[in-house]
Protein backbone atom coordinates (compact mmCIF):
# COMPACT_ATOMS: atom_id res chain seq x y z
CA UNK A 1 0.00 0.00 0.00
CA UNK A 2 2.82 1.96 0.83
CA UNK A 3 4.85 1.61 -2.69
CA UNK A 4 1.70 2.57 -4.61
CA UNK A 5 0.25 5.38 -2.64
CA UNK A 6 0.81 8.17 -4.90
CA UNK A 7 -1.01 6.36 -7.70
CA UNK A 8 -4.38 5.58 -6.03
CA UNK A 9 -4.45 9.22 -4.94
CA UNK A 10 -3.98 10.03 -8.44
CA UNK A 11 -6.74 7.53 -9.22
CA UNK A 12 -8.62 9.47 -6.76
CA UNK A 13 -8.39 13.00 -8.48
CA UNK A 14 -9.32 11.09 -11.92
CA UNK A 15 -12.77 9.84 -10.49
CA UNK A 16 -13.28 13.20 -8.70
CA UNK A 17 -13.21 14.59 -12.52
CA UNK A 18 -15.38 12.13 -14.18
CA UNK A 19 -18.08 12.31 -11.27
CA UNK A 20 -18.58 15.62 -11.41
CA UNK A 21 -18.64 15.31 -15.32
CA UNK A 22 -21.40 12.91 -14.75
CA UNK A 23 -23.41 14.97 -12.38
CA UNK A 24 -23.23 17.88 -15.40
CA UNK A 25 -24.60 15.29 -17.74
CA UNK A 26 -27.52 14.30 -15.27
CA UNK A 27 -28.22 17.93 -14.84
CA UNK A 28 -27.83 19.14 -18.50
CA UNK A 29 -30.09 15.94 -19.37
CA UNK A 30 -32.92 17.27 -17.46
CA UNK A 31 -33.17 13.61 -15.61
CA UNK A 32 -36.21 13.01 -13.08
CA UNK A 33 -37.14 10.49 -11.42
CA UNK A 34 -39.92 9.68 -14.10
CA UNK A 35 -37.78 8.85 -16.30
CA UNK A 36 -36.60 5.46 -14.83
CA UNK A 37 -40.50 4.06 -15.34
CA UNK A 38 -39.62 2.72 -19.03
CA UNK A 39 -42.08 1.78 -22.14
CA UNK A 40 -43.06 -1.31 -23.70
CA UNK A 41 -44.45 -2.32 -27.14
CA UNK A 42 -42.25 -0.03 -29.98
CA UNK A 43 -41.26 2.82 -27.27
CA UNK A 44 -42.26 5.63 -28.81
CA UNK A 45 -41.72 9.19 -27.14
CA UNK A 46 -39.38 7.32 -24.35
CA UNK A 47 -37.73 9.91 -22.31
CA UNK A 48 -35.78 8.67 -20.06
CA UNK A 49 -34.14 6.52 -23.39
CA UNK A 50 -33.31 9.64 -25.01
CA UNK A 51 -32.31 11.42 -21.58
CA UNK A 52 -29.81 8.43 -20.88
CA UNK A 53 -28.33 8.81 -24.72
CA UNK A 54 -27.60 12.70 -24.08
CA UNK A 55 -26.08 11.43 -20.77
CA UNK A 56 -23.79 9.26 -22.31
CA UNK A 57 -22.78 11.76 -24.97
CA UNK A 58 -21.87 14.59 -22.89
CA UNK A 59 -19.36 12.40 -20.45
CA UNK A 60 -18.22 11.37 -23.77
CA UNK A 61 -17.79 14.14 -25.56
CA UNK A 62 -19.41 12.95 -28.15
CA UNK A 63 -22.51 14.63 -30.90
CA UNK A 64 -24.51 11.67 -29.91
CA UNK A 65 -25.06 8.19 -28.31
CA UNK A 66 -27.13 4.99 -28.62
CA UNK A 67 -27.05 3.36 -25.63
CA UNK A 68 -29.25 0.80 -25.13
CA UNK A 69 -30.15 -3.05 -22.97
CA UNK A 70 -30.70 -4.81 -26.27
CA UNK A 71 -26.85 -4.36 -27.26
CA UNK A 72 -26.16 -7.86 -25.79
CA UNK A 73 -21.91 -7.49 -25.72
CA UNK A 74 -19.63 -4.75 -25.85
CA UNK A 75 -18.76 -7.27 -29.08
CA UNK A 76 -22.66 -6.56 -30.26
CA UNK A 77 -22.18 -2.77 -30.10
CA UNK A 78 -19.28 -2.84 -32.18
CA UNK A 79 -20.71 -5.38 -34.59
CA UNK A 80 -23.72 -3.17 -34.73
CA UNK A 81 -21.55 0.14 -36.10
CA UNK A 82 -18.87 -1.84 -38.22
CA UNK A 83 -22.47 -2.78 -40.21
CA UNK A 84 -23.91 0.44 -39.77
CA UNK A 85 -20.81 2.34 -41.79
CA UNK A 86 -19.20 -0.51 -43.71
CA UNK A 87 -20.90 -1.50 -47.23
CA UNK A 88 -19.67 -3.83 -49.67
CA UNK A 89 -16.00 -3.32 -51.40
CA UNK A 90 -15.01 -1.03 -48.04
CA UNK A 91 -11.82 -1.77 -46.77
CA UNK A 92 -11.76 -1.70 -42.73
CA UNK A 93 -7.99 -1.65 -41.71
CA UNK A 94 -7.04 -2.21 -37.99
CA UNK A 95 -4.41 -0.35 -37.10
CA UNK A 96 -3.66 -1.99 -33.81
CA UNK A 97 -3.03 -5.59 -35.24
CA UNK A 98 -4.83 -8.29 -34.83
CA UNK A 99 -8.19 -7.22 -33.01
CA UNK A 100 -9.57 -9.78 -30.03
CA UNK A 101 -10.83 -13.00 -30.48
CA UNK A 102 -14.38 -12.24 -30.26
CA UNK A 103 -15.23 -9.77 -33.02
CA UNK A 104 -12.68 -11.79 -35.06
CA UNK A 105 -15.98 -14.20 -36.20
CA UNK A 106 -17.95 -10.81 -36.75
CA UNK A 107 -15.41 -9.41 -39.13
CA UNK A 108 -14.92 -13.42 -40.55
CA UNK A 109 -11.07 -13.52 -39.66
CA UNK A 110 -11.73 -16.71 -38.01
CA UNK A 111 -14.41 -19.47 -38.74
CA UNK A 112 -16.64 -19.16 -41.40
CA UNK A 113 -20.00 -17.71 -40.22
CA UNK A 114 -22.87 -16.57 -42.69
CA UNK A 115 -23.51 -13.04 -42.10
CA UNK A 116 -19.61 -12.12 -41.69
CA UNK A 117 -18.67 -8.78 -43.09
CA UNK A 118 -16.30 -10.84 -45.12
CA UNK A 119 -19.99 -12.61 -46.47
CA UNK A 120 -21.08 -9.15 -47.33
CA UNK A 121 -17.72 -8.42 -49.26
CA UNK A 122 -16.13 -6.38 -47.01
CA UNK A 123 -12.33 -6.34 -46.80
CA UNK A 124 -9.76 -6.71 -43.43
CA UNK A 125 -6.34 -5.14 -43.83
CA UNK A 126 -4.15 -4.94 -40.99
CA UNK A 127 -1.10 -2.85 -40.00
CA UNK A 128 1.14 -5.40 -37.89
CA UNK A 129 2.09 -3.88 -34.42
CA UNK A 130 6.10 -3.33 -33.94
CA UNK A 131 8.07 -6.51 -32.17
CA UNK A 132 8.00 -4.92 -28.67
CA UNK A 133 4.06 -4.62 -29.16
CA UNK A 134 4.11 -1.10 -29.49
CA UNK A 135 2.26 0.62 -32.65
CA UNK A 136 4.16 0.82 -35.87
CA UNK A 137 3.22 4.90 -36.59
CA UNK A 138 5.60 4.92 -39.94
CA UNK A 139 3.47 2.00 -40.81
CA UNK A 140 -0.08 2.90 -40.17
CA UNK A 141 0.64 6.17 -41.86
CA UNK A 142 1.65 4.28 -44.91
CA UNK A 143 -1.14 2.01 -45.20
CA UNK A 144 -3.60 4.09 -44.84
CA UNK A 145 -2.07 5.98 -47.63
CA UNK A 146 -2.18 3.67 -50.07
CA UNK A 147 -5.28 1.61 -49.05
CA UNK A 148 -7.51 4.63 -48.28
CA UNK A 149 -9.94 2.80 -46.36
CA UNK A 150 -13.15 3.86 -45.53
CA UNK A 151 -12.38 2.77 -42.19
CA UNK A 152 -9.19 3.11 -39.93
CA UNK A 153 -10.13 0.66 -36.78
CA UNK A 154 -8.36 0.75 -33.06
CA UNK A 155 -8.47 -1.61 -30.23
CA UNK A 156 -7.51 0.68 -26.65
CA UNK A 157 -7.38 -2.13 -24.91
CA UNK A 158 -4.75 -5.75 -24.96
CA UNK A 159 -7.18 -8.10 -25.42
CA UNK A 160 -5.57 -11.56 -24.61
CA UNK A 161 -2.27 -9.92 -25.91
CA UNK A 162 1.11 -8.69 -24.12
CA UNK A 163 0.81 -5.47 -25.65
CA UNK A 164 -0.18 -2.17 -23.14
CA UNK A 165 -2.93 -0.93 -23.71
CA UNK A 166 -3.24 2.70 -25.61
CA UNK A 167 -3.16 6.12 -23.80
CA UNK A 168 -5.42 9.32 -25.57
CA UNK A 169 -2.01 10.55 -26.34
CA UNK A 170 -1.23 6.99 -28.65
CA UNK A 171 -5.18 7.35 -30.11
CA UNK A 172 -4.30 11.27 -31.02
CA UNK A 173 -1.31 10.29 -32.73
CA UNK A 174 -3.14 7.76 -34.46
CA UNK A 175 -6.16 10.42 -35.71
CA UNK A 176 -3.46 12.57 -36.64
CA UNK A 177 -1.83 10.82 -38.81
CA UNK A 178 -5.21 9.00 -40.62
CA UNK A 179 -7.03 12.56 -40.94
CA UNK A 180 -3.70 13.54 -42.79
CA UNK A 181 -3.00 10.37 -44.95
CA UNK A 182 -6.93 9.89 -45.54
CA UNK A 183 -9.50 12.88 -44.42
CA UNK A 184 -12.26 10.21 -45.85
CA UNK A 185 -11.91 7.38 -43.60
CA UNK A 186 -13.58 7.05 -40.42
CA UNK A 187 -11.74 6.33 -37.07
CA UNK A 188 -13.15 3.38 -35.02
CA UNK A 189 -12.54 2.84 -31.18
CA UNK A 190 -13.16 -0.12 -29.50
CA UNK A 191 -13.57 1.63 -25.94
CA UNK A 192 -14.00 -1.17 -23.72
CA UNK A 193 -12.05 -1.25 -20.79
CA UNK A 194 -10.97 2.58 -21.48
CA UNK A 195 -13.72 4.67 -19.92
CA UNK A 196 -13.52 6.68 -17.37
CA UNK A 197 -9.72 5.57 -16.71
CA UNK A 198 -8.18 9.16 -18.00
CA UNK A 199 -9.30 12.27 -17.93
CA UNK A 200 -8.92 12.90 -22.05
CA UNK A 201 -11.97 11.68 -24.20
CA UNK A 202 -10.99 9.79 -27.08
CA UNK A 203 -13.65 11.53 -29.50
CA UNK A 204 -12.12 15.06 -28.31
CA UNK A 205 -8.93 14.09 -29.97
CA UNK A 206 -9.84 12.60 -33.17
CA UNK A 207 -11.91 9.64 -32.67
CA UNK A 208 -14.91 10.05 -35.33
CA UNK A 209 -17.04 6.94 -33.60
CA UNK A 210 -16.76 4.78 -30.49
CA UNK A 211 -18.53 1.90 -28.60
CA UNK A 212 -18.16 -0.63 -25.87
CA UNK A 213 -19.88 -2.73 -22.86
CA UNK A 214 -22.63 -1.99 -19.94
CA UNK A 215 -21.28 -4.98 -18.18
CA UNK A 216 -17.83 -3.12 -18.20
CA UNK A 217 -16.77 0.30 -16.91
CA UNK A 218 -19.71 2.72 -17.95
CA UNK A 219 -22.73 0.30 -15.93
CA UNK A 220 -21.16 0.73 -13.01
CA UNK A 221 -21.54 -2.65 -11.78
CA UNK A 222 -25.43 -1.84 -11.57
CA UNK A 223 -26.99 -1.80 -15.05
CA UNK A 224 -27.72 -5.49 -15.96
CA UNK A 225 -27.03 -5.44 -19.68
CA UNK A 226 -26.30 -3.52 -22.54
CA UNK A 227 -24.05 -1.41 -24.81
CA UNK A 228 -23.27 2.10 -26.32
CA UNK A 229 -22.29 3.68 -29.25
CA UNK A 230 -21.25 7.08 -29.28
CA UNK A 231 -19.68 10.01 -31.66
CA UNK A 232 -20.54 12.15 -34.36
CA UNK A 233 -24.17 12.13 -35.03
CA UNK A 234 -24.57 11.29 -38.70
CA UNK A 235 -22.64 8.07 -37.93
CA UNK A 236 -24.53 6.99 -34.78
CA UNK A 237 -27.55 7.08 -37.17
CA UNK A 238 -26.10 4.95 -39.30
CA UNK A 239 -25.39 2.14 -36.48
CA UNK A 240 -29.06 3.15 -34.98
CA UNK A 241 -30.65 2.04 -38.42
CA UNK A 242 -28.61 -1.35 -38.11
CA UNK A 243 -29.60 -1.56 -34.46
CA UNK A 244 -33.51 -1.06 -35.52
CA UNK A 245 -34.63 -0.32 -39.39
CA UNK A 246 -33.77 2.37 -41.65
CA UNK A 247 -36.18 4.86 -40.87
CA UNK A 248 -36.92 4.32 -37.03
CA UNK A 249 -33.09 4.35 -35.95
CA UNK A 250 -33.43 5.71 -32.18
CA UNK A 251 -37.15 6.71 -32.40
CA UNK A 252 -38.15 2.75 -31.51
CA UNK A 253 -37.29 0.24 -28.80
CA UNK A 254 -38.88 -0.15 -25.34
CA UNK A 255 -36.70 -0.14 -22.43
CA UNK A 256 -38.96 -2.24 -19.98
CA UNK A 257 -37.68 -1.90 -16.85
CA UNK A 258 -34.31 -1.50 -17.11
CA UNK A 259 -33.86 2.35 -17.11
CA UNK A 260 -33.58 2.52 -13.60
CA UNK A 261 -30.78 0.67 -13.04
CA UNK A 262 -29.11 1.77 -16.09
CA UNK A 263 -28.93 5.43 -15.09
CA UNK A 264 -27.79 4.54 -12.05
CA UNK A 265 -25.17 2.25 -13.16
CA UNK A 266 -23.88 5.81 -15.47
CA UNK A 267 -24.00 7.72 -12.12
CA UNK A 268 -22.02 5.66 -10.26
CA UNK A 269 -19.54 4.38 -13.02
CA UNK A 270 -16.40 6.74 -12.45
CA UNK A 271 -16.29 5.93 -8.88
CA UNK A 272 -16.18 1.86 -9.59
CA UNK A 273 -14.23 2.61 -12.82
CA UNK A 274 -11.73 4.22 -10.35
CA UNK A 275 -11.90 1.35 -7.13
CA UNK A 276 -10.83 -0.89 -10.62
CA UNK A 277 -8.05 0.92 -11.28
CA UNK A 278 -6.96 1.06 -7.62
CA UNK A 279 -7.40 -2.85 -7.65
CA UNK A 280 -5.12 -2.89 -10.87
CA UNK A 281 -2.36 -0.84 -9.15
CA UNK A 282 -2.39 -2.50 -5.86
CA UNK A 283 -1.98 -5.97 -7.79
CA UNK A 284 0.49 -5.15 -9.73
CA UNK A 285 2.58 -3.69 -6.87
CA UNK A 286 2.47 -7.20 -4.57
CA UNK A 287 3.14 -9.40 -7.69
CA UNK A 288 5.89 -7.24 -8.50
CA UNK A 289 7.20 -7.88 -4.79
CA UNK A 290 6.75 -11.43 -5.15
CA UNK A 291 8.79 -11.54 -8.35
CA UNK A 292 6.30 -12.00 -11.47
CA UNK A 293 6.48 -9.94 -14.19
CA UNK A 294 3.32 -7.40 -14.80
CA UNK A 295 2.08 -4.96 -17.51
CA UNK A 296 1.54 -2.15 -16.86
CA UNK A 297 3.83 -1.90 -14.23
CA UNK A 298 1.94 -0.69 -10.33
CA UNK A 299 3.65 3.08 -11.32
CA UNK A 300 2.61 3.27 -14.88
CA UNK A 301 -0.34 5.35 -16.39
CA UNK A 302 -3.04 3.28 -17.25
CA UNK A 303 -5.16 3.46 -20.20
CA UNK A 304 -8.06 0.24 -19.12
CA UNK A 305 -8.48 -1.05 -16.00
CA UNK A 306 -6.97 -4.75 -17.35
CA UNK A 307 -3.89 -5.87 -15.08
CA UNK A 308 -1.57 -8.24 -16.90
CA UNK A 309 0.13 -10.78 -14.58
CA UNK A 310 2.82 -13.10 -16.18
CA UNK A 311 2.22 -16.60 -13.86
CA UNK A 312 4.56 -18.72 -15.64
CA UNK A 313 2.74 -22.01 -15.46
CA UNK A 314 -0.43 -23.65 -16.02
CA UNK A 315 -0.74 -24.97 -12.42
CA UNK A 316 0.10 -20.94 -11.22
CA UNK A 317 -2.70 -19.67 -13.51
CA UNK A 318 -5.24 -22.07 -12.23
CA UNK A 319 -4.45 -21.19 -8.47
CA UNK A 320 -4.67 -17.58 -8.92
CA UNK A 321 -7.94 -17.82 -10.92
CA UNK A 322 -9.03 -20.00 -7.76
CA UNK A 323 -7.64 -17.09 -5.06
CA UNK A 324 -10.09 -14.45 -6.61
CA UNK A 325 -13.42 -16.95 -7.09
CA UNK A 326 -12.49 -17.58 -3.46
CA UNK A 327 -12.29 -13.27 -2.63
CA UNK A 328 -16.14 -13.26 -4.38
CA UNK A 329 -19.09 -12.71 -2.33
CA UNK A 330 -21.46 -14.81 -4.96
CA UNK A 331 -19.98 -18.13 -5.98
CA UNK A 332 -16.72 -17.85 -3.60
CA UNK A 333 -17.39 -21.83 -3.19
CA UNK A 334 -16.66 -22.45 -6.86
CA UNK A 335 -13.60 -23.96 -8.18
CA UNK A 336 -12.87 -22.27 -11.87
CA UNK A 337 -11.74 -24.75 -14.46
CA UNK A 338 -10.28 -24.29 -18.03
CA UNK A 339 -12.92 -25.24 -20.72
CA UNK A 340 -13.60 -24.13 -24.55
CA UNK A 341 -15.86 -20.65 -24.62
CA UNK A 342 -17.20 -19.61 -27.63
CA UNK A 343 -15.19 -17.43 -29.37
CA UNK A 344 -11.58 -18.58 -28.32
CA UNK A 345 -9.20 -20.86 -30.08
CA UNK A 346 -7.76 -21.79 -26.85
CA UNK A 347 -9.30 -23.41 -23.80
CA UNK A 348 -9.85 -20.51 -20.94
CA UNK A 349 -10.12 -20.55 -17.04
CA UNK A 350 -12.06 -17.37 -15.89
CA UNK A 351 -12.62 -16.58 -12.26
CA UNK A 352 -16.02 -14.06 -11.62
CA UNK A 353 -18.22 -14.09 -8.44
CA UNK A 354 -20.22 -11.88 -10.19
CA UNK A 355 -23.52 -10.30 -9.42
CA UNK A 356 -23.79 -9.87 -12.80
CA UNK A 357 -22.94 -12.77 -15.54
CA UNK A 358 -20.15 -12.09 -17.17
CA UNK A 359 -19.51 -8.30 -15.37
CA UNK A 360 -15.71 -7.35 -16.29
CA UNK A 361 -16.22 -4.39 -14.07
CA UNK A 362 -16.39 -6.38 -11.40
CA UNK A 363 -13.41 -8.23 -10.07
CA UNK A 364 -12.47 -10.95 -12.18
CA UNK A 365 -9.21 -12.61 -14.50
CA UNK A 366 -9.33 -14.74 -17.29
CA UNK A 367 -6.76 -15.98 -19.42
CA UNK A 368 -6.29 -18.60 -22.52
CA UNK A 369 -4.15 -21.57 -21.55
CA UNK A 370 -1.26 -20.72 -23.49
CA UNK A 371 2.47 -19.52 -23.06
CA UNK A 372 3.90 -17.78 -20.99
CA UNK A 373 0.57 -18.11 -19.22
CA UNK A 374 -0.27 -14.74 -18.31
CA UNK A 375 -3.51 -14.09 -16.66
CA UNK A 376 -5.74 -10.93 -17.36
CA UNK A 377 -7.17 -9.50 -14.30
CA UNK A 378 -9.59 -6.38 -14.00
CA UNK A 379 -12.55 -4.60 -12.34
CA UNK A 380 -13.62 -4.63 -8.61
CA UNK A 381 -16.55 -2.82 -7.54
CA UNK A 382 -14.71 -1.30 -4.17
CA UNK A 383 -11.10 -1.30 -3.37
CA UNK A 384 -11.41 -3.05 0.13
CA UNK A 385 -13.46 -6.12 -1.93
CA UNK A 386 -10.39 -6.25 -4.68
CA UNK A 387 -7.22 -5.99 -2.29
CA UNK A 388 -8.90 -8.96 -0.35
CA UNK A 389 -9.01 -11.38 -3.76
CA UNK A 390 -5.76 -10.28 -4.77
CA UNK A 391 -3.93 -10.79 -1.45
CA UNK A 392 -6.49 -14.72 -1.68
CA UNK A 393 -4.91 -15.09 -5.13
CA UNK A 394 -1.37 -14.07 -3.91
CA UNK A 395 -1.46 -16.59 -0.98
CA UNK A 396 -2.64 -19.93 -3.62
CA UNK A 397 0.23 -18.77 -6.36
CA UNK A 398 2.62 -18.72 -3.40
CA UNK A 399 1.76 -21.86 -1.98
CA UNK A 400 2.34 -23.64 -5.90
CA UNK A 401 5.92 -22.49 -6.18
Amino acid sequence: MKLCADKLREIDEIQEYHQQKMIKAFQNAGVRESYFSGTTGYGYDDFGRDALDRVYAFVFDAEDALVRHNFVSGTHALTVALFGMLRPKDTMLSVTGMPYDTIRSAIGIEGDYPGSLKDFGINFEMTELLPNGEPDFCKIEKDILQKKPKMVYIQRSRGYSLRRSLTWRDIKRICDISKKASPISIIMLDNCYGEFTEKVEPLSVGVDIMAGSLIKNPGGGISPTGGYIAGRSDLVEMCAYRLTTPGTGKEIGATLGVLREMFMGAYHAPHVTGEALKTAVFAAALFELLGFETNPKYSDDRADIIQLIKLGSEEKLISFCGGIQSGSAVDSFVQPTPSDMPGYESQVIMAAGAFTMGSSIELSADAPLREPYAVWLQGGLNFHGGKLGIMLAADKVMKNL
